[in-house]
């Protein structure tokens, strides 16, 4: 497995890298967002961390770009920048988990462990009223259109199509979505919640995802 460090801390960076090279992990450093960016896209990597302040490009802009072209490439934010907004902006932008520091190298390594275990190969098929989401190619129609949704938004959906006409809690969605432990107030599924009914244009009494205060949300075909 090789892993890409994106980080412009030369102590931070040979520190993770030493560590996930005991590991038997193959890795790579780069030191600024432009560099970061030209080895991330050569699609060489297994998973790849990035730091959120880099010199040149930020981390952000990182993951956005890389976002366009692939999005099956665990990546891990690994930042300074350490409030709720900040998480959720960077989920936002496209990574799949999100580490503050000062952190704990065997959190990080078990985190990166998470990100790349073997995913299914099922083929399997949900609907939500007209709604199509197919799992193994990882699109989404509504009737005949389809609908592009981000990596997260899709397996957000997933979900909760899996578990149509049940109630499920938001640490339930967070656990299994995100693969961490957010406080349980925080508004990060809220905001994905609202996009995903926004592009799939679902409403009440149709086909909707529900809220149920203070407990999570419940996709249902139609107004009970």
């Amino acid at each position: 497995m090789r892993i890409l460090i994106i980080e412009d801390e030369p102590g931070i960076a040979n520190f993770i890298k030493q560590g996930l090279e005991e590991e038997s992990f193959a890795v790579d450093v780069a030191y600024d967002g432009n560099t970061g960016l030209e080895n991330a896209l050569s699609g060489e990597y297994d998973l790849i961390l990035i730091d959120w302040m880099l010199p040149g490009i930020s981390g952000i802009e990182v993951c956005r770009t890389l976002r366009k072209t692939d999005g099956e490439t665990p990546i891990i934010f690994l930042t300074a920048k350490d409030t709720v907004q900040d998480t959720i902006f960077g989920l936002q932008a496209g990574a799949n988990d999100y580490i503050k520091k000062p952190f704990a190298f065997e959190e990080l390594l078990e985190r990166i462990r998470v990100q790349l275990r073997p995913k299914s190969a099922e083929h399997e098929k949900f609907t939500l009223g007209d709604i199509v989401l197919d799992s193994q190619t990882h699109r989404v129609f509504k009737g005949d259109e389809e609908i592009f949704l981000t990596q997260k938004e899709f397996a957000l959906l997933e979900f909760l199509l899996r578990n149509k006409g049940k109630v499920c809690r938001r640490t339930q969605i967070i656990e299994s979505v995100w693969d961490i432990h957010f406080e349980y107030n925080t508004g990060v599924i809220d905001v994905y919640i609202n996009a995903l009914r926004k592009k799939l244009r679902l409403e009440e009494p149709g086909p909707h995802i529900k809220t149920i205060r203070g407990v999570g949300y419940i996709a249902r075909e139609t107004q009970p």
